[in-house]
C-alpha cells in the first residue's frame, strides 16, 4: 500500500456529488430519481476528479450527526467489503451475525484510503423502516474511529494494511480495563518467575550448588564395594576422582554446614590426598607436604597448575640489542609474541612460532636467550651497579649470569661458579655467545668459598634445591623426592648460604653488602628455614625489601612454627597465581664483619669436611619451644650417618680416598 493520506500534501477536499448520493439509495435499496450526471471511472488506487473521494471535516460532521438522529441520508448497515475490524473494535458489536456482502459492491472504490471505502462502513442487512443502519458512518458509539479524520489530535489512531505487527487479540488499554490487565499482567510475571525458580532449584540439584551435603566418604557399610574399587584404581575412573576431588574441597570450604555427621576434617583431607595422588601421579609424602602450603581449594590449583607448561619466555640481551628490534625481527619471521609484563624491560612471551627459537639468526648472534621467567627476579632483586664485583656461586647454564652482566653493562667484574664441570661447558657457551666479557667463570665447590676469592660487593646464590616450583617442566619430582632429600637439600643450602653471606663485604663501598638467596622450590624447609637459620647464625646480616613489584609474602608462622617478623619481606611466586614457575627469593644486607667464632664457612679459611660444625638444633624462637616442637630438628645418630655417607661419596668423586682421610685423623687425635 502507499503512501497515506496523512503523508500526502492536498488541497481542500471537493464536496460529493448527487451520483454519489443516488448510488448509496440504491445500494440500500431506496428508489431514487434518474442520475443527471453519470459518475467517470477512476483508476485503480487513485481518486477520481468528478467524484469526490472524501468529505470536508465540516460536513462529514453534520452529516454524522444527522445520521445518529435518523435524519441523514439512508443507506446500508454495513458496506465493507474483505476488510475487517480488529478485534478492539468490534466490542459489543461481535455479538451481532455477520451479514452477507452485496454483489453490487464496487471493488475499484475499496482501494481508496479515505474515499468511499470510509463511508461504506459496512453492507448489512435492510433496517425495518428503510433508514441507515447504526453502523452506516457514525455510530451510537462516539468512540468509533472507522472516519479517520487527519485534522483531528487526539483521536484513535487509524489502522491500516501495514499494521500487520499488531496483534488483533490485543486488549485496548482504557481506563475501565486497566485494572484487569495490570492484574492480569501480575500473574504473568508469578507464573515466569515461578517457573524460573522451579528451573533454577533443578539446575543447583544436579550442580550441587543449592547447600546439599555431598556424600564423599564411603558408609561401612560399603566397605566391599569401596574395596573392590580400590583393587580396580589400576585405570582409575579420571572423572569420578575429579568430581570426588572437588566436591571434597567444596565441603572443606564450608566444613560446619556441608559435613557428613559423625566425620571429621581429618577424614575428608585423608581421602582428597588420596585422591590427589591417584588423579596427579604424586608420592604421598609429597601431596601431603604440597598442600599443606595453601587451602584446600588453593591447593587444588597449584596441582591443576601444575599439569600445564608455562608460557615461553625469552629475554632480550641488551648488549647486542633492545626489545623493540627484536620483536620486530621475530614477528618478521613468522614468531608471535608480546611483553612479559610491565614487571620486565627485556622479557618477551611467546606464544606461536612457525621457526624454532633455538635456531633463528637472532638467536645464534646472541640477541636473546630462552630464560623462564621467574629467573629473572634473583637478578632484579639483586639490582647490581656498574663496577661492581660480583658472584654468581651456582651460574650454569648462564641465564643469569648473562642478564647480570647486561645489566652492569659490561663492567665491573662477575665470577660465574658452578661446582659441576660438565654444566660449566654450557655457561661458557652462553656467556660467548652473549658477549658478557666482564665475565670469568670458575669450577669450585661453593662451599669452599670465601677461599679462592672473598670481597664481593653483592653474591647471588640460586641454591640447588628439590623443584617442587618446577614440576610442569619436570614431573619426575612427583614421586622421585623422599624425605631424605628434605633432610640433606636444606642442610646443604645452609652451608652455601653461609658462604655466600662470609664472600660479601660491607665496606667496599657504598650500596654494597648485598646477598640475594633464591631456590626454585616452594617448601618452608628449603626456605623459610634456611633464612632463618642464616639469621640465627649470622647476626650481621638482615632482610631487606627485594624491590620487586609483585608476589606473595613469606610466611611468618608456619604450622605452629615461628619465623623472624622481618620474613614478610621475601617473596613467594606460585604457577596458578602468576603463570611462571614456582619460586622463592630472599635479600640480605650485610652491616658488620663476620664474627670471630661464626661457624662453618667464616674468615674465607679452608674448612676440613671432617671438622665442619653442623647446627643439628631445630629453629625455635625459644629454648622451650625447641623442646616442645620437633619440627625443623635432627635425629643425631640417623643424620650423622647419612652426613658422613655423603661426605665419603663426595670425597670419592673428588679423588680422594676416605679411609686415607680417616687414619690421619685419628692419628692427629693420639
Amino acid at each position: 500500500m502507499g503512501v497515506g493520506r496523512r503523508m500526502k500534501k492536498q488541497a481542500a477536499p471537493e464536496p460529493l456529488s448527487e451520483a454519489h448520493y443516488a448510488k448509496l439509495k440504491r445500494k440500500a435499496g431506496i428508489p431514487v430519481e434518474a442520475i443527471e450526471e453519470p459518475q467517470k471511472k477512476r483508476k485503480m488506487g487513485k481518486a477520481s476528479a468528478t467524484t469526490g473521494n472524501s468529505t470536508p471535516v465540516s460536513k462529514r460532521r453534520e452529516r454524522k450527526a444527522a445520521l445518529k438522529n435518523g435524519n441523514g441520508v439512508k443507506g446500508s448497515d454495513k458496506a465493507k467489503g474483505p476488510k475487517e475490524l480488529p478485534a478492539h473494535r468490534q466490542g459489543k458489536k461481535a455479538a451481532a451475525a455477520k451479514a452477507p456482502v452485496l454483489e453490487g459492491s464496487d471493488d475499484e472504490e475499496m482501494d481508496d484510503e479515505f474515499a468511499n471505502s470510509d463511508l461504506e462502513a459496512g453492507d448489512s442487512d435492510e433496517a425495518p423502516n428503510g433508514a441507515l443502519g447504526d453502523d452506516f458512518l457514525g455510530s451510537d458509539n462516539d468512540d468509533d474511529d472507522s472516519v479517520f479524520d487527519s485534522d483531528e489530535e487526539g483521536r484513535a489512531r487509524a489502522i491500516f494494511s501495514e499494521d500487520e505487527d499488531e496483534s488483533d487479540g490485543e486488549e485496548k488499554l482504557t481506563a475501565a480495563n486497566m485494572a484487569g490487565l495490570s492484574a492480569k499482567l501480575d500473574r504473568q510475571m508469578e507464573e515466569e518467575a515461578a517457573a524460573d525458580e522451579a528451573e533454577l532449584k533443578e539446575a543447583a540439584l544436579q550442580t550441587n550448588i543449592a547447600g546439599d551435603k555431598p556424600k564423599v566418604l564411603e558408609d561401612d557399610d560399603d566397605d566391599d564395594d569401596l574395596a573392590a574399587k580400590t583393587k580396580a584404581m589400576l585405570a582409575p575412573d579420571l572423572q569420578l576422582l575429579r568430581t570426588r576431588i572437588t566436591e571434597n574441597i567444596r565441603v572443606l570450604d564450608d566444613f560446619a554446614n556441608l559435613h557428613q555427621e559423625g566425620r571429621s576434617r581429618a577424614e575428608y583431607t585423608a581421602q582428597l590426598l588420596k585422591d590427589v595422588c591417584a588423579y596427579y601421579g604424586y608420592s604421598d609424602y609429597l601431596a601431603e607436604k604440597l598442600y599443606n602450603l595453601f587451602t584446600p581449594r588453593e591447593a587444588f590449583a597449584f596441582f591443576e597448575a601444575n599439569e600445564s607448561a608455562r608460557p615461553v619466555v625469552i629475554r632480550t640481551n641488551t648488549l647486542r640489542t633492545n626489545r623493540r628490534e627484536l620483536a620486530q625481527a621475530l614477528i618478521n619471521r613468522g614468531v608471535t609474541l608480546e611483553p612479559v609484563g610491565k614487571w620486565s624491560k627485556v622479557g618477551l612471551q611467546v606464544f606461536e612460532t612457525s621457526v624454532p627459537l633455538g635456531a633463528t639468526p637472532e638467536y645464534l648472534a646472541g640477541h636473546y636467550i630462552l630464560q623462564a621467567a621467574s629467573s629473572f627476579l634473583p637478578c632484579m632483586a639483586l639490582d647490581p651497579q656498574e663496577h661492581d664485583r660480583v658472584l654468581d656461586m651456582a651460574a650454569a647454564p648462564g641465564g643469569k649470569t648473562t642478564y647480570l652482566a647486561a645489566m652492569m653493562k659490561n663492567t665491573g667484574f662477575i665470577m660465574a661458579n658452578d661446582p659441576n664441570r660438565a654444566r660449566s661447558k654450557g655457561l661458557i657457551g652462553n656467556v660467548h655467545r652473549l658477549g658478557a666479557s666482564n665475565v670469568i667463570v670458575s669450577n669450585y665447590d661453593a662451599r669452599e668459598f670465601p677461599k679462592p676469592m672473598g670481597g664481593f660487593d653483592r653474591v647471588l646464590l640460586d641454591a640447588p634445591c628439590s623443584g617442587t616450583g618446577v614440576i610442569a617442566k619436570d614431573p619426575s619430582v612427583k614421586t622421585n623426592k623422599t624425605q631424605l632429600d628434605f633432610m640433606q637439600l636444606p642442610h646443604l643450602q645452609k652451608q652455601l648460604l653461609l658462604a655466600a653471606i662470609d664472600s660479601v663485604s660491607h665496606n667496599n663501598k657504598p650500596g654494597g653488602g648485598y646477598i640475594v638467596y633464591s631456590t626454585c622450590s616452594v617448601t618452608v624447609e628449603e626456605n623459610e628455614e634456611v633464612v632463618q637459620y642464616a639469621l640465627r647464625k649470622r647476626p650481621n646480616v638482615k632482610l631487606v625489601d627485594t624491590t620487586i613489584p609483585f608476589g606473595k609474602e613469606g610466611f611468618t608462622s608456619y604450622r605452629g612454627k615461628k619465623f623472624d617478623a622481618s620474613m614478610n619481606l621475601t617473596r613467594r611466586y606460585y604457577p596458578h597465581t602468576y603463570n611462571v614457575d614456582g619460586f622463592f627469593v630472599a635479600k640480605f644486607h650485610k652491616t658488620g664483619p663476620t664474627p670471630a667464632k661464626a661457624p662453618a664457612g667464616s674468615r674465607g679459611g679452608k674448612q676440613d669436611e671432617d671438622n665442619v660444625i653442623i647446627d643439628k638444633t631445630p629453629i625455635a624462637a625459644d629454648e622451650e619451644e625447641a623442646t616442645q616442637d620437633d619440627f625443623g630438628g635432627w635425629d643425631e645418630d640417623e643424620d650423622e650417618e647419612i652426613m658422613e655417607k655423603g661426605k665419603r661419596n663426595a670425597m670419592r668423586r673428588r679423588g680422594i680416598d676416605p679411609r686415607s682421610t680417616s687414619k690421619k685423623t685419628k692419628k692427629a687425635e693420639k
